[in-house]
């Protein structure tokens, strides 16, 4: 990926998203030709000269200053997310920020003590993903709630690829794009710290490849990481559950791995089919490294 045309793109999608009303600036006296902020207003609220918000934008800015893009950040009202963005697209700006090929990685893997955690979570629908959304671990209910991960082959459990190119996405999830609106802006921060990493460069150049919705999001420049809030998911035999999700990046030697952990509410029906589910006789999945 292109550092400056990252930091072009990303800085011009945070300007138009923006209401100058909102924003404190005086009304402008002339009809706008764009949405959003213009680069001089971009400028005067981040309190810096047009000139020089113009080659940042551009990617000529060279080293911005850690203040300069807090500055930045501030004024175009950014996220911890899109602020964690900005700081990476503009140092590999700075740095050249040349087109390279994927970057050979490690398989990830996840530790035996991990897995024995997650077997242990009686209730708790669990996962553990990688790179790119790769699910790499789950338990009983986790794997019965992701579509039976076990049955798989493991390019394919990955969550992004299923909730864009499963053909069962809209059934089981009602709310299926928002939930892709989600997944796109969880992988566009990575892309921000890890740009040319192998895995992450083939699942994105294959879902703009073949879901056009993900391609149309992805041009967007949303950049998220969502820790928590509610789902729902329609299960074929116990009907439609409210779940609250919580996403956890995990602390070293497991740092590129997140937790993901789904539960319902005490004494509701989707906790009574959570319990349900959890009693079954099917055998814990085998998850993979």
């Amino acid at each position: 990926m292109h550092a400056e045309p990252e930091i072009n793109a990303f800085l011009k999608a945070r300007r138009a998203a923006l209401d100058p009303a909102g924003t404190g600036l005086p009304p402008g006296g002339t009809r706008r030709r764009v949405r959003g902020l213009r680069r001089e207003e971009a400028a005067r609220l981040a309190g810096i000269s047009v000139e020089y918000y113009t080659r940042i934008e551009q990617g000529r800015g060279g080293n911005v200053s850690p203040e300069v893009l807090d500055s930045l950040a501030r004024g175009l009202r950014l996220t911890v997310a899109e602020h964690g963005y900005l700081r990476n697209v503009a140092h590999r700006a700075a740095h050249g920020g040349a087109a390279r090929r994927p970057v050979p990685e490690v398989p990830q893997v996840v530790r035996p003590g991990l897995r024995v955690v997650l077997d242990a979570m009686d209730g708790v629908a669990a996962l553990v993903y990688g790179r790119a959304m790769d699910v790499l671990a789950w338990n009983r209910l986790g794997g019965q709630l992701g579509g039976d991960f076990a049955r798989l082959p493991p390019e394919e459990r990955n969550i992004a690829r299923r909730m864009f190119l499963h053909p069962d996405a809209e059934a089981t999830h009602p709310e299926a794009a928002q939930i892709r609106c989600e997944i796109v802006a969880v992988l566009r921060a990575e892309a921000g710290r890890t740009p040319d990493g192998e895995r992450l460069c083939e699942v994105v150049g294959e879902l703009r490849e073949r879901s056009p919705e993900f391609a149309r999001l992805w041009e967007s420049q949303e950049v998220e990481e969502k820790a928590y809030g509610v789902k729902r998911v329609e299960h074929p035999e116990h009907g439609l559950l409210e779940l609250h999700f919580q996403a956890m990046r995990l602390p070293p030697p497991d740092e590129e791995l997140t937790l993901l952990l789904y539960a319902a509410e005490p004494d509701s029906p989707s906790q009574a089919a959570l319990l349900a589910l959890s009693g079954g006789t099917r055998p814990l999945a085998d998850a993979v490294g």
